[in-house]
């Protein structure tokens, strides 16, 4: 049988390990648990090793954000599958058996997702990563059970599939792909580096799986909200990193299109006087520009491979079409 460590990763998050780390302890007593601490400055370390004495900790010298923040601590965690929680997920009895059954039976099968619905309103599905993700020829991410800003309600209407990217929210992956993978792109800092390393993996023929028996609550944003410039600026910088480093095909043509829609974007923001968010997309294109040597030699080092979308565009789809649920595309 295969072990498994669950590793949260945690950066002056007290309040949400009071909240959500019993739920884990409770409910994964077949697993190794691990706090991988991104260098906190609240007391989240001491009560963790004061209230939860067999929960293993990792201290992280800096706070590297999730990519570095998880690369730095699973070179010291053994087990076969390592289970990437965030603090703010509330797990449910047996979660992790048909994750590890999927792995067992399927060798084949490298990232694992499951169900992610919403702490709030656990009728619905969660925004980060609902049942699964998948990404049009430009690069944009959507879900089975959420595109852009529509969310459905859970009916059960999404069974096990192999999807294209799993969310880094709740994200299982095999020891040996991470490591053959080189772990995540830490020059992403936050935010779609999931998506690149689920890319990279598509890339090498690896499969990524959505296991609807398993179900996880998610409270999202309790890192950066939806609100928040910060987040918009990276999710258009990662996502153009992440398109120019693994995108088969005329990638002068693809980038171009990307950027005339992210353009509409930040247009859209103007009009809607979301000025910072305006300004966020201008800061993203302006640092994907500085970065565009390193990505382009980081493309020739990286396989790329045909078939990586099924949709062309999400954004004629969803915003033209007027087709806002995933059984519609």
């Amino acid at each position: 049988m295969l072990k498994i460590a669950v590793v949260i990763l945690n950066w002056n998050g007290k309040a949400l390990l009071e909240q959500f780390l019993p739920s884990v302890i409770d409910y994964s007593k077949d697993a190794t648990i691990y706090v991988a601490d991104n260098a906190s400055t609240d007391s989240s370390v001491a009560f963790v090793k004061d209230q939860f004495p067999n929960v293993k900790i990792i201290e992280n010298k800096i706070n590297g954000g999730y990519a570095k923040g998880y690369n730095d601590a699973l070179q010291f965690v053994d087990e076969d599958i390592f289970c990437l929680l965030n603090s703010d997920i509330e797990v449910t009895p047996n979660w992790l058996d048909p994750i590890l059954d999927t792995f067992n039976t399927e060798t084949e099968t490298a990232i694992i997702q499951p169900k992610i619905l919403d702490y709030k309103d656990k009728t619905k599905f969660e925004y980060a990563g609902a049942a699964g993700g998948f990404i049009d020829k430009y690069g944009y991410p959507f879900c089975r059970g959420r595109i852009f800003d529509t969310i459905e309600v859970d009916t059960n209407q999404y069974q096990s599939k192999n999807i294209f990217w799993a969310s880094g929210a709740c994200f299982f992956i095999r020891k040996e792909v991470f490591k053959q993978l080189n772990g995540f792109d830490e020059s992403f800092f936050a935010h779609q580096e999931e998506i690149d390393l689920c890319w990279r993996a598509f890339n090498l023929n690896y499969k990524t799986k959505y296991v609807s028996e398993s179900t996880v609550y998610h409270v999202g944003g309790a890192t950066l909200s939806a609100a928040n410039p910060k987040k918009t600026y990276l999710n258009f910088r990662n996502s153009l990193f992440t398109l120019t480093k693994n995108a088969k095909g005329n990638l002068f043509l693809i980038i171009l299109v990307r950027l005339i829609l992210d353009g509409i974007a930040g247009l859209r923001f103007l009009l809607q006087l979301k000025f910072n968010h305006f300004l966020a997309v201008l800061k993203a294109h302006f640092s994907f520009y500085g970065k565009l040597k390193t990505l382009l030699r980081q493309r020739k080092n990286l396989t790329q491979q045909a078939g990586y979308f099924s949709i062309k565009s999400i954004v004629y789809q969803y915003f033209i079409k007027k087709r806002s649920t995933f059984s519609k595309l």
